[in-house]
């Protein structure tokens, strides 16, 4: 099976997420893709908060190409952010006024203007056809540490296929229900966590499951461990069935982490910015 990659949210930290590729080795200083057939897994939340979301989803859309011309694999999976995003971009000709509150959410949420403005249709169209759910191997991969998934359907295919109809749609009920379940966190974490993770890996397939948007250090202070110091680390947890991977890289300047896992759990990490992997 080939190295399985995975990073969790951006956030528009486009410098940083290029300085970490650069030092796992998957790219060039170029930004050009040097990870042969690897698989490299984005989770979500490419923009927001941060200062380039639009450079971090041109570069990852960059890569998907590059990597399957190498014969890699980019997959890069739908976050919340790009949600709100989207939902306020669809409505703002038809709610000016903002009534229903999409632009109004995406904005305190970090929403950037900037990003908006530079945005051309096929970047839309890219983060709307991204997927909800995907498997390498034995691991679930997913953005949110929720079980809202489940509610769309039995199978990975259903899931995905269900939420595509949610973001081509102009319901705006739909658009609001969904980004508010998607907020959704720590549904693996709290009391009866393990099992709700069980539950999802039994009925989605595969032995683990990946995800971001909850940041390690928030992970930890609800788990009573205490904050992170330095770059931080990805977190297993809930019997070793979960691995959280939101190393939180917009919101500290010494954040950010990327992570290769194996059938059995996490084999390497390599932080931003020491630079040295941890074996």
């Amino acid at each position: 099976m080939p190295d399985l990659w995975v990073v969790g949210d951006i956030h528009g930290a486009y410098d940083k997420v290029r300085a970490i590729l650069l030092r796992a080795g998957l790219i060039d200083f170029d930004g050009a893709w040097t990870a042969g057939d690897a698989h490299l897994v984005f989770l979500g939340d490419y923009m927001d908060r941060g200062p380039d979301g639009l450079g971090v989803v041109r570069f990852v859309r960059n890569l998907e190409i590059q990597a399957r011309l190498a014969g890699g694999q980019v997959t890069a999976l739908l976050g919340n952010h790009e949600v709100m995003f989207l939902a306020a971009q669809r409505f703002r000709r038809t709610d000016p006024d903002d009534q229903y509150g999409f632009t109004d959410y995406w904005i305190s949420n970090g929403g950037q203007t900037r990003d908006a403005a530079r945005m051309e249709a096929g970047d839309h169209a890219w983060l709307s056809e991204r997927p909800a759910l995907a498997r390498a191997g034995n691991w679930l991969l997913m953005h949110a540490d929720t079980r809202m998934y489940t509610r769309f359907g039995s199978t990975i295919e259903e899931i995905n296929a269900a939420i595509q109809a949610v973001l081509h749609t102009n319901d705006p009920e739909a658009w609001g229900s969904f980004a508010n379940a998607f907020a959704d966190r720590f549904a693996f974490a709290l009391n009866g966590g393990e099992k709700s993770a069980w539950q999802v890996l039994r009925t989605l397939g595969g032995d683990r499951l990946v995800h971001g948007h909850t940041p390690v250090y928030i992970l930890l202070d609800e788990n009573m461990h205490g904050p992170t110091l330095g770059p931080g680390a990805p977190i297993p947890y809930a019997g070793r069935l979960c691995v959280a991977m939101d190393s939180g890289m917009a919101y500290r300047d010494d954040a950010g982490f990327i992570a290769r896992l194996d059938a059995t759990g996490i084999a390497e990490v390599v932080t931003f910015p020491s630079g040295a992997p941890l074996h």
